[in-house]
């Protein structure tokens, strides 16, 4: 009726003030929000050089949003780093991309650990690459030059620090422990088997089990299936889920929440 959303739209405008003078208050001092002023990333004690960090966009774009999440602005944040199609007919272009994206992760387990939180890093790709057998010798080491795209050969995954202790691989059973490290295998010809988990040939199932995941590091795996969360899931019933979790929850978290 039109006095009830008469209501509901003041009751909306007067959470979107409030929330907004929670936020200005939060926030008044730009430093807070700055990691250029944050001695732990930038400076000589700091995680980036100040070279480093004004020199290299993706270190002060990865700076930026690995701060806004450990401290808490942001749930979760995406870093998107481009030019990883590999298109070069080399393979040392590839090599110095990939050390580029690791020292961008480094960033951010280095930063967790210097502000003791725990994070949950999930490296995914828009591709995947194969080499046609061609060799180069990068840095002492031959390896195969990355030819063209494969979409048969993609491989994701997520890394977690937790302060209080090294994550547990998910008790199994009488299963293989090792089978919690890696979901999915690989067949002979370096293909993905998609058959192995609904994750492997199935996009949205991938979402779905890394969220599955981040879940199962609060403990809360078991809500996954309810209706405030994804009821609609393609992940099989609660036994098949399980067998897709990799770690115990983490000794940070109680009930959930960040101890």
């Amino acid at each position: 009726s039109p006095a009830s959303e008469d209501k509901r739209l003041k009751d909306r405008l007067s959470c979107e003030y409030l929330r907004s003078a929670d936020t200005l208050e939060k926030y008044s001092n730009p430093d807070a929000l700055d990691p250029s002023a944050d001695p732990n990333i930038v400076g000589g004690g700091g995680i980036f050089s100040a070279a480093e960090f004004e020199g290299d966009r993706e270190f002060s774009k990865a700076a930026s949003v690995m701060k806004l999440v450990i401290d808490g602005i942001a749930g979760a944040g995406t870093i998107e780093m481009g030019g990883y199609d590999y298109h070069t007919g080399d393979r040392r272009t590839g090599e110095e991309r990939d050390f580029r994206a690791g020292q961008c992760i480094g960033a951010c387990l280095d930063y967790a650990r210097r502000t003791a939180t725990p994070v949950m890093i999930y490296v995914f790709s828009d591709g995947s690459v194969s080499s046609d057998g061609g060799i180069e010798m990068v840095n002492g080491v031959e390896k195969g030059v990355w030819s063209g795209d494969n979409s048969s050969t993609a491989a994701s995954f997520f890394l977690v620090y937790d302060p209080a202790g090294a994550p547990t691989v998910m008790n199994q059973g009488s299963a293989d422990p090792l089978r919690a490290q890696q979901i999915g295998w690989m067949r002979p010809d370096a293909s993905v088997e998609t058959s192995a988990s609904p994750a492997a040939n199935n996009v949205n199932l991938m979402v779905e089990t890394v969220i599955l995941n981040y879940m199962a590091l609060h403990g809360q795996q078991n809500l996954f299936a309810q209706e405030q969360f994804f009821p609609g899931h393609g992940l099989g019933g609660a036994a098949a889920r399980d067998r897709l979790v990799a770690f115990e929850p983490l000794q940070s978290m109680n009930g959930g929440v960040l101890s």
